[in-house]
């Protein structure tokens, strides 16, 4: 799904955080040009 493809990550402090989701992407095939964890609380 995202094999080749470049992703924006913005991820949750709470939640799933950016670095986790990173991995799964670049595993998956994919090029992270943005990542962020934010707290929205």
């Amino acid at each position: 799904m995202v094999n080749g493809r470049k992703v924006v990550i913005i991820g949750d402090r709470d939640g799933i955080p950016a670095q986790s989701l990173e991995e799964c992407v670049r595993s998956a095939g994919g090029e992270v040009i943005y990542s962020m964890t934010h707290c929205y609380v």
